[in-house]
């Protein structure tokens, strides 16, 4: 009976490799609720969403890469260039809705003109995914510097008011995140990803299979490219300025976030949702070192040995079920 028990769980695992990142969650949700009562409370979870949200969407984008095996280390730099891209346009024409609108056109179209290059220099032209794309990472960054060399320029009143407020009494962020989930549930249902995942398992056994490994890998880099603008729409949103460095800090974190959510670097494992609750986890480690009162200069070491012990018990957990 135990074996069986345990032979379920591990075929749980299998199945969704994101339950030990959801497991992880709930502990820290009750962690961060016994130090800090208030933390657990509506106001303080969609708090939680709304400071995290960019990063959540920037997992997403490493998601779609990861799926097949690649890697992209631009993402930090694709929100940079949109950033500045918008918050330029917005500045320069005025602010508008019909301004607005299209500089969140025109953000998008950066976003997959980005994902375009690294889906070409990586899957056409095969160089490495980690190497190319830290090439085109600091190639998008000095684009940015050159829109906007200096940090400051406020974003349209119009659209960081919209971003803060409350419709029908429920904050915009959390349609937004509404929205997106909506929308990663279609791409979820879509043979895409089914695709993405096959083409991760391995790239001759796909050929052989009769997929197009390399147009599936460029349309990752597409996907990727598309979900990075809209972090940048949210990061924008949240900072209500234009700064060419604001997605420097972020690439290395979604890659994280991607590994808490059970996905595998190498290929053919990875979860939309885990990612995004990798993300959470990384949000709520910072609360509860706040909470429990560490000293600020222990704060950054306990924060980095709290993620990784999170990273080392999935990655340990998932190792054993698929074994």
């Amino acid at each position: 009976m135990q074996n069986n028990n345990k032979n379920i769980s591990l075929q749980l695992v299998r199945d969704f490799p994101f339950i030990p990142s959801l497991i992880i969650l709930i502990v820290l949700i009750l962690l961060n609720g016994f130090y800090e009562p208030n933390s657990i409370s509506i106001d303080s979870l969609v708090g939680l969403v709304s400071t995290y949200l960019a990063l959540m969407l920037l997992a997403v984008a490493q998601t779609y890469v990861v799926m097949s095996a690649d890697i992209d280390l631009s993402v930090g730099g694709i929100i940079s260039l949109v950033n500045v891209s918008i918050v330029a346009f917005m500045d320069h024409f005025g602010g508008g809705v019909h301004v607005v609108l299209l500089s969140l056109l025109l953000g998008i179209i950066i976003g997959i003109l980005c994902g375009l290059i690294n889906g070409f220099v990586v899957a056409i032209l095969r160089l490495q995914a980690i190497v190319a794309t830290f090439a085109t990472s600091i190639f998008f960054m000095g684009l940015a510097l050159y829109i906007m060399p200096v940090a400051g320029t406020p974003a349209s009143d119009l659209f960081w008011l919209t971003y803060f407020e409350n419709y029908f009494g429920i904050p915009f962020v959390i349609y937004a995140l509404i929205f997106i989930l909506l929308l990663i549930f279609f791409l979820n249902k879509s043979r895409f990803v089914t695709t993405l995942l096959a083409v991760g398992d391995g790239y001759l056994s796909a050929f052989q299979g009769g997929l197009d490994v390399t147009k599936t890998r460029v349309k990752g880099f597409l996907l990727c490219g598309f979900f990075s603008a809209v972090s940048a729409f949210c990061l924008t949103g949240e900072t209500a300025s234009g700064d060419p460095l604001v997605g420097t800090k972020m690439t290395l974190l979604s890659v994280a976030a991607v590994v808490l959510g059970g996905g595998a670097l190498s290929g053919g494992s990875a979860s939309v949702i885990g990612s995004m609750i990798g993300v959470l986890i990384i949000g709520l480690i910072n609360s509860l070192v706040f909470f429990i009162g560490t000293p600020s200069e222990w704060q950054n070491l306990i924060q980095g040995l709290s993620i990784l012990i999170a990273l080392m018990i999935g990655i340990y957990i998932n190792i054993k079920a698929q074994s």
